[in-house]
């Protein structure tokens, strides 16, 4: 079995056809492999915002970052627990704690 049809014209068509379906190919290929890129830096693009944070611009306000973020939250949970202790008098225990021993002053159980 030959791999020639034996008239060159006809040999030299299907070898140019050949290679620009080959040719297709790959490009088709490339550019999906270039969409996927595309769509995985820009995913990435939001997790580094996500994480740095975004400076406010006109008509959308400012987003903090994750380490801001968790500041915050270090901040409000030290404050909380602040209220929890007895410490100064002035926290949510120590009134609490005061409340409690002026009802068992008033009350009589025996």
């Amino acid at each position: 079995m030959s791999n020639s049809t034996g008239v060159p014209a006809v040999d030299t068509i299907v070898v140019w056809c050949l290679a620009g379906t080959a040719l297709a190919g790959l490009l088709v290929l490339l550019w999906r492999l270039a969409r996927l890129i595309i769509r995985i830096v820009g995913r990435l693009d939001e997790v580094v915002d996500d994480w740095q944070g975004v400076p406010a611009r006109p008509g959308v306000p400012e987003r903090p970052g994750v380490m801001a973020r968790l500041d915050a939250i270090e901040e409000q949970i030290s404050s909380i627990e602040h209220e929890l202790h007895p410490n100064s008098g002035a926290s949510l225990r120590d009134a609490v704690d005061r409340v409690d021993r002026r009802t068992r002053a008033l009350t009589t159980d025996d």
